[in-house]
């Protein structure tokens, strides 16, 4: 169950809609992995109440830079995110372990 999400998303973005919404989180879960699944291992790994899960599919980017031997064309991987939304006045802390 809890190998469903793969690793929370912690990026300048997704830090801005925390601070708009503090009950608002973003994790990168497996591509076969549906909003029931989501919630359940959310709840269980860090002992919250999830109100909603929102999933989406992230497509990959085409990523180029310029070398001796030409351009060099690539792409990132596509990867499934979902946005998790807490009761009210509960929080992660990701940190906590550091």
């Amino acid at each position: 169950m809890i190998e469903i999400i793969i690793k929370p998303i912690i990026s300048e973005k997704m830090t801005a809609i925390t601070e708009k919404c503090p009950e608002r989180y973003a994790f990168q879960v497996t591509p076969e992995a549906n909003k029931i699944q989501i919630k359940n291992a959310v709840e269980k790994l860090y002992g919250v109440n999830v109100v909603s899960v929102n999933t989406m599919n992230v497509l990959p980017k085409v990523q180029s830079r310029w070398t001796r031997a030409g351009l060099i064309q690539g792409r990132k991987s596509q990867y499934k995110k979902a946005v998790v939304t807490l009761k009210k006045g509960e929080t992660i802390d990701f940190f906590s372990h550091i």
